[in-house]
């Protein structure tokens, strides 16, 4: 499965390199690459395609912020990850895809809204976002929207801003998560026939964007201040959760 025309080519260009944009920390981003790739592919076919690059991608931001993960919210939120991942995975065997876009979308905004809330009126819900069932909620939904969609990343930047996690381990955390998280993907991926060895090759051709995105969005990451960072964060995963709406 190859682009047929120089267009395609520019598109997953972009897509590429939004991924290592979206590696260096910022989540929302990941709908950029999400729907370039989609329109491309389609988007059921798409998330196997695009999960080679997506594990590049961790690697590489495991290696530049990886001594910076806190572990123990990688070990908390694994299990009910998990949990999501195999829920999602019996879902795409017979929901068809416009039934659960809108919805993501719609718990992605209640949570951004939540979020903003709280920064506000930081004593409002103050214990919730260490509690078990928070985490539980979290990791589940999770699990349920990197199998269906590859839309995990605004959760679980959502999750991490509403702990406090300071902004480079913020993004080692996220970097160790998500490269286990999606090397466990796979043969979830590979039995609904969305992995295929013809596109490792178009996989293997798009990596070095994925490093020089990630490289541009390290550069920004290391010099921008931690409250304009969780402001953007916030910002882009509530534009990550109206394009799921009316996408």
């Amino acid at each position: 499965m190859v682009p047929n025309s120089y267009f395609d080519w520019l598109l997953l260009a972009i897509a590429a390199f939004g991924i290592g944009i979206t590696k260096s920390g910022f989540s929302g981003v990941s709908m950029v690459h999400v729907y370039l790739f989609a329109t491309v592919f389609g988007a059921k076919n798409s998330t196997g395609i695009v999960l080679p690059m997506l594990i590049a991608g961790d690697v590489f931001a495991m290696f530049v912020y990886g001594k910076r993960a806190n572990w123990s919210y990688v070990r908390r939120m694994m299990p009910p990850t998990l949990v999501g991942v195999v829920m999602g995975w019996v879902l795409m065997f017979w929901l068809p895809e416009q039934h659960y876009r809108p919805l993501i979308g719609t718990i992605i905004l209640g949570l951004t809204l939540l979020q903003i809330i709280r920064l506000w009126k930081e004593e409002w819900l103050a214990d919730v976002p260490h509690a078990a069932w928070f985490a539980w909620s979290m990791g589940i939904l999770v699990g349920l929207t990197t199998m269906l969609a590859n839309a995990a990343g605004p959760v679980f930047g959502l999750y991490l801003l509403a702990i406090g996690l300071p902004k480079l381990e913020f993004v080692g955390t996220a970097a160790w998560f998500f490269l286990l998280l999606n090397v466990i993907k796979i043969p979830f991926s590979w039995s609904l026939g969305l992995i295929r060895l013809d596109t490792l090759s178009l996989n293997a051709m798009l990596i070095p964007l994925i490093a020089l995105g990630l490289w541009i969005g390290t550069l920004v990451v290391r010099r921008i201040p931690q409250r304009l960072f969780d402001s953007v964060i916030l910002v882009l995963t509530g534009l990550a959760s109206i394009r799921m709406l009316f996408w």
